[in-house]
């Protein structure tokens, strides 16, 4: 019988399976598409993802391929530069486009062994107390200890389960897609110029050799949004919008998305769980989306691994409900706010003005950055030190650095004063003692996915705090 299935072979699902198996858990993903998809829905990494994979030794891969960009504007596109000293390493967003990622995940789950299968796709799912049985749509059934969905917005798990989906239909549709444009870069950018003063939705950008991305505001909201635009509705809509279609020709994908904001009423039903987008949907302001499944994936790989490796302390699969259903929640919350503050009309545009002016005191930019880094977020890990909850930032060590202890995704003990152990866990939990100017705390608990769990330097504190994430000592 399989460990997990993961259906969907898309960032969330990929990252999963890698996670899943740095702890020797044995995973198949399937994915129903049986060709990578070529159209770029993300542009890019938060400081957050960046240092996911900086933790998990795959940075340089993506910083291989992808630019370096300030942070900042990404609010709502209001202008702003970002704040002084964000809490990051890596205090820049890296513009690297969807299939890159996507390539790029899907090579590092597959050097850790996991098993993926293209062209596959669940259409039924049964599960008891031991197992879940998933069908596929050519007849063959699989039988797993869990199954997760990854499988997007429209998600067939979610589906099958019955997991309610509320929130708001999209009210916008945006068209999307990368064509050659045969108009000057100076009539694009004066053309831009002005409509962009009142629609924000709106944009052409240059790719090389006369491609660019382009997207533009759709004339009504699509009853089925899977269905791409034709090229005539999209230079028309290009027309109607900024009076010119640029000379469009030659396009290379179509595409469309709306703003429509729902969440999962459930992450966890039984043996199966969701994450990514298949566990909530939001506009793609702000360029969360992406980001924000490959958080989730980070938080429920280790916990996962941990219940069928049998280690796992009661209730901690549950945390992962816990945590990421507020997380996703936020980002509904500053997306809603965004795309209002976007609209061309009067009241959202003197809101919009407001806020500009607020983002000039540096606790307000701060906030809002961090919304949409995900550097902000803090578990509720229960009173204590300032750092408690929150992921630890990559931190220079007197032999190295902090990151490159944690490409395994175990827990890991970083210990100043020398004087504490973790025997009886070593099978779960690493052990560094070493110094760092930068951490004004005698150790740091650090779970897998770097968030720090404990501050102190008492061993039997340490010793009663180790099972509430760790579960029971190896005698």
């Amino acid at each position: 019988m399989i460990d997990v299935i993961v259906a969907g072979g898309g960032p969330t699902g990929m990252m999963l399976a890698a996670e899943l198996r740095l702890h020797a858990v044995n995973v198949v993903v399937l994915e129903k598409d049986a060709e990578p998809t070529k159209i770029v829905r993300s542009l890019g990494l938060h400081a957050r993802s960046i240092e996911i994979m900086d933790q998990r030794g795959l940075l340089d891969r993506f910083l291989a391929l992808g630019q370096w960009h300030p942070v900042g504007g990404f609010f709502a596109g209001i202008p702003k530069p970002a704040p002084e000293r964000l809490d990051t390493a890596h205090p820049y967003v890296l513009g690297i486009p969807q299939p890159l990622t996507d390539r790029l995940l899907t090579e590092h789950a597959g050097e850790l062994g996991a098993d993926i299968r293209r062209g596959a796709e669940v259409v039924g799912l049964d599960q008891n107390d031991a197992a879940v049985t998933v069908d596929l749509a050519d007849g063959t059934r699989l039988r797993a200890r869990y199954l997760v969905g990854c499988d997007g917005g429209r998600s067939t798990v979610r589906n099958l389960l019955g997991v309610a989906f509320p929130g708001e239909p999209s009210r916008n549709d945006t068209l999307l897609g990368e064509m050659e444009l045969t108009a000057s870069p100076e009539t694009l950018t004066e053309v831009m110029t002005e409509v962009r003063r009142t629609q924000l939705r709106f944009g052409a950008m240059p790719l090389g050799d006369g491609l660019y991305r382009v997207l533009t505001p759709a004339a009504t909201v699509a009853e089925d949004r899977a269905t791409a635009p034709t090229f005539d509705e999209f230079t028309h809509q290009l027309s109607a919008t900024a009076g010119t279609d640029f000379g469009a020709h030659s396009p290379r994908w179509l595409s469309r998305f709306g703003d429509g904001t729902r969440q999962a009423e459930h992450y966890r039903v039984g043996r199966v769980l969701l994450a990514g987008d298949a566990a909530h949907v939001h506009p793609p302001v702000g360029g969360q989306g992406l980001n924000l499944g490959v958080q989730d994936a980070v938080n429920l790989g280790w916990k996962l691994a941990a219940e069928i490796n049998g280690w796992a302390p009661e209730g901690l699969l549950d945390t992962y409900e816990t945590e990421r259903h507020p997380v996703a929640a936020d980002v509904l919350d500053n997306t809603r706010a965004q795309m209002e503050l976007m609209s061309p009309a009067p009241g959202p545009q003197a809101v919009r003005r407001l806020l500009a002016q607020l983002m000039d005191f540096d606790e307000v930019n701060r906030f809002l950055t961090e919304k949409i880094t995900a550097t902000g977020i803090r578990y509720d890990f229960g009173p204590g030190h300032p750092l408690l909850g929150r992921r630890l930032r990559d931190i220079a060590l007197h032999r190295g650095r902090l990151y490159t202890q944690l490409h395994a995704g175990r827990g890991l003990l970083l210990d100043q004063t020398g004087n504490l152990s973790v025997e009886g866990w070593s099978d779960r939990v690493d052990h560094i003692v070493d110094n760092s100017e930068e951490l004004d705390a005698p150790a740091v608990l650090l779970r897998p996915d770097g968030h720090v769990t404990w501050v102190g330097d008492n061993q039997q504190a340490l010793l009663t705090h180790l099972p509430t994430w760790f579960g029971s000592a190896t005698p």
